[in-house]
C-alpha cells in the first residue's frame, strides 16, 4: 500500500481548468480546489473559450474578470480564446499543449467541487501507476457503492468519466480523434456487444449521437480509444469530485441531482495499491447501473419531468 507525500513539487501535475460563462460555478470551482493541500505548490492554467453569440458576451466577459483575480496557486497562466471553440474542441486543444510540456495533467471543469485531498490522491496515483500499461486514466469521480467487504480505497473499471480526471502524453496521445475510427467500431456489432458486456449500453447511445453529429464529445472517444487498447479507469471508492452543473446552466447539462454528492467530499484518502487488479464484482455493478432496460428508460423520463418541480 502506497501514501506518497510529494516532498518535490516538480513532481505534480499541472491542473488544467477549462471555463466559459458561469461565473458562480467557476468561483466555487476554485474556492474548493484553493482548499486542497498542494494547491500553493501547483501550476493552473485556465482556459477561457470566447463567446458563442452575443447573448453569452457578458457572462464570458465576467468570467473573464473573475479569473484575473484568482490566486493561492504557484503560477496562474490564463488563456483566452479569441473564437468560440467549444468544449470539445477547447479540452483536445488545451490538454494537447499543457501535457506535451508537462508529461502528465490534471484536468477540471468550471462546475466541479473537489475534495481537499482531491491533488494528492491525482498527484499519488500518476506518480505509482505511470508504468502500469492497463492504467489509461485516473478519475476523481465516482458513482457506485463498492461491496463492505472490499478493502482497497481505489478500483479498475473499463468505464470511463470526464468530470475530473488525470492522465499521462502517452496515453492522451494514443487516443484517436478522426470520425471514422468510431464509425467502423459502431458498425461492428460484435465489438458493441462485447464493449456493451464491460459497461453498459448507456455510452453506446452516445457514440451513435456523436456519429449523427447531435453531439460533440471528446470524451466519448476517450473512453472508446480506451476500451479499444484494452485499458482501464483508476476510481477512487469514494467520489473525490461533485458536479454542481446539472442545474440548467450548463451548454451540455440539463437538470439532475444524482450526481449532485456533498456528504463523501471529506473523506480523508490514504492509500493506494500498486498491486490493484481488475474486481469483476465491481464491474458487474458498473454494468448495472449504466445498462438501460426499457424500464429504466420510462423511469427516466419520469424523473427528468418531475425533478425538482
Amino acid at each position: 500500500m502506497w501514501g506518497i507525500k510529494m516532498k518535490n513539487n516538480k513532481l505534480l501535475a499541472p491542473i488544467v481548468l477549462f471555463v466559459y460563462n458561469r461565473v458562480d460555478h467557476t468561483k466555487q470551482t476554485i474556492e474548493a480546489l484553493k482548499k486542497n493541500r498542494l494547491a500553493e505548490e501547483s501550476e493552473l492554467f485556465i482556459f477561457s473559450d470566447a463567446p458563442k453569440n452575443e447573448k453569452s458576451m457578458e457572462a464570458v466577459k465576467e468570467v473573464r474578470e473573475y479569473i484575473k483575480t484568482i490566486n493561492g496557486f504557484k503560477n496562474i497562466v490564463i488563456k483566452k480564446a479569441s473564437k468560440n471553440k467549444g468544449l470539445a474542441n477547447s479540452v483536445v486543444a488545451g490538454v494537447s499543449e499543457i501535457v506535451n510540456k508537462y508529461e502528465k495533467v490534471i484536468v477540471l471543469e468550471d462546475d466541479l467541487i473537489t475534495s481537499p485531498y482531491f491533488l494528492e490522491y491525482m498527484n499519488n496515483a500518476l506518480k505509482i501507476y505511470k508504468n502500469q500499461d492497463d492504467i489509461f486514466v485516473i478519475s476523481g469521480y465516482s458513482n457506485i457503492s463498492v461491496p463492505k467487504e472490499y478493502k482497497n480505497e481505489v478500483y479498475l473499471a473499463h468505464i470511463s468519466t470526464s468530470w475530473g480526471w488525470a492522465i499521462w502524453k502517452d496515453r492522451w496521445f494514443s487516443i484517436v480523434w478522426e470520425q471514422n475510427f468510431y464509425r467502423e467500431i459502431l458498425e461492428n456489432k460484435a465489438k458493441i456487444k462485447k464493449y456493451e458486456k464491460l459497461i453498459g449500453n448507456s455510452r453506446t447511445s452516445i457514440l451513435k449521437a456523436q456519429l449523427k453529429n447531435k453531439v460533440d464529445s471528446w470524451a466519448i472517444k476517450k473512453l472508446y480509444s480506451q476500451l479499444e487498447q484494452g485499458k482501464m479507469t483508476l476510481f477512487p471508492v469514494k467520489t473525490m469530485v461533485r458536479n454542481i452543473g446539472m442545474d440548467g446552466s450548463g451548454v451540455h447539462c440539463g437538470i439532475n441531482k444524482e450526481f449532485d454528492k456533498e456528504s463523501e467530499l471529506n473523506y480523508k484518502f490514504v492509500k493506494l495499491n500498486k498491486e490493484i487488479k481488475l474486481e469483476r464484482r465491481i464491474e458487474k455493478i458498473i454494468y448495472e447501473k449504466n445498462n438501460i432496460t426499457f424500464i429504466k428508460k420510462v423511469l427516466r423520463k419520469v424523473k427528468s419531468k418531475l425533478w425538482w418541480k
